[in-house]
């Protein structure tokens, strides 16, 4: 029996071989898997640092000079407004205008019957006729005792008491007459007549109606408007009043001619300040020559205020109100936040008007994120201005 035969040391070489390739297979698969982890983490960890930094939108202020206008509410009223009340107490006997009339200066509106006046008034005839008789007869006694001085048979004492009683006497005519023509006076205004041409805007009495004297016996009877012009008051604001003055050209607007615009000019202005509105009451004349507008409407008054040609003009959401006043976020070359301190020259609603504080080339963060603090690091996203656009300003 033969003995059992030993493997070749060629064998047993490949066999070690294979293991150190299998080990050193390994070993590659291990750093390649560990490198690409740290790896992985690492852009993992620049990928949220990178979102950890805000992206704010930026944009270079808009320079050019914003065209505003400021809307007001107002009421028309009528260049001219007469309420008639009566001068004598009555019944109204008859009236010859109706509300929406046209009338002439002097034109009768309407009658009164003052049976009361009328009495009155012959009581003051017979009252005059009672006096120049006793004037006369009194100037007669006067004239007999002038004579009888003369010849001694009047003592001068009657004399004088003859000459008081005629100047008495003639007082007594006089006070008569004046009583007299006061009635008369009064009797003409039993007639009501328009003060001036014009336009019957109210009636408020009729045929039988008991009239009593005076602005105290109820509303006027009649009211005569001259609407050929309209005066419209308007409170403007305190802040706004520098820019609108006398002869300010301004647009009248009102609910029943939607779209249409009517020309006014700034007449006057009050010069002082509500203390309960903060504002300053102005009137403004528009021309009604063709009847178009009525009295007692609301408008809405349009002003134009001047603006300068060159401004800076940043979006309202860009300010930051906090401890240290009004500010402004802008983003330097290297995208790190500045804030600046502004001054505000005008409010324009959705715009800011910048006094002071910003440069035409800042590039302004437009919404600045809470809790912004200078040196902040930020990513930008530039903004498109719309430059020049109108603005309109309402006041209600």
């Amino acid at each position: 029996m033969q003995p059992e035969s030993t493997p070749p040391a060629i064998s047993r070489r490949r066999l070690r071989f294979a293991g150190i390739l299998a080990v050193a297979v390994c070993a590659v698969l291990v750093t390649m898997g560990l490198t690409t982890r740290k790896m992985a983490d690492a852009k993992l960890s620049a990928w949220t640092e990178a979102q950890a930094v805000p992206v704010v939108g930026v944009a270079k202020p808009d320079t050019r000079g914003q065209r505003t206008t400021l809307d007001l509410p107002g009421r028309l009223e009528a260049y001219v407004q007469a309420p008639i009340f009566a001068r004598v107490s009555g019944y109204l006997k008859s009236w010859q205008a109706d509300i929406g009339t046209p009338v002439k200066a002097g034109q009768l509106l309407g009658e009164i019957d003052a049976p009361d006046l009328d009495q009155q008034i012959m009581q003051a005839a017979a009252d005059l006729t009672a006096a120049q008789a006793n004037l006369k007869l009194a100037q007669a006694t006067l004239l007999r005792g002038q004579q009888l001085i003369t010849t001694g048979s009047l003592a001068k004492q009657d004399l004088d008491q003859r000459t008081a009683d005629a100047s008495n006497k003639e007082g007594l005519v006089k006070s008569a007459q004046a009583n007299l023509d006061r009635l008369r006076v009064l009797e003409q205004y039993k007639r009501i007549t328009a003060p001036f041409d014009g336009l019957v805007t109210a009636r408020n009495t009729d045929v039988g109606a008991l009239i009593n004297a005076g602005a105290g016996g109820g509303a006027a009877l009649f009211i005569v408007s001259d609407t050929s012009k309209l005066r419209v008051y308007v409170n403007v604001p305190q802040n706004y009043v520098p820019s609108i003055a006398i002869g300010t050209r301004a647009q009248i607007s009102v609910p029943e001619y939607p779209g249409r615009r009517f020309p006014a000019t700034v007449e006057a202005s009050a010069q002082a300040v509500d203390v309960a509105s903060g504002t300053t009451r102005m009137l403004l004349i528009v021309d009604n020559s063709k009847r178009e507008l009525m009295t007692g409407a609301f408008a809405t008054v349009t002003f134009e205020l001047p603006h300068p040609d060159v401004a800076i003009n940043i979006p309202a959401s860009a300010l930051i109100f906090d401890q240290h006043g009004l500010r402004v976020a802008v983003v330097d070359d290297n995208n790190r936040i500045v804030l600046r301190q502004i001054t505000v020259a005008r409010d324009l609603g959705n715009e800011i008007e910048v006094a002071s504080g910003l440069n035409s080339d800042d590039r302004v963060v437009e919404n600045p994120p809470d809790g912004v603090r200078p040196g902040d690091a930020v990513r930008t996203v530039d903004q498109d201005h719309d430059a020049g656009r109108h603005r309109t300003i309402s006041q209600r």
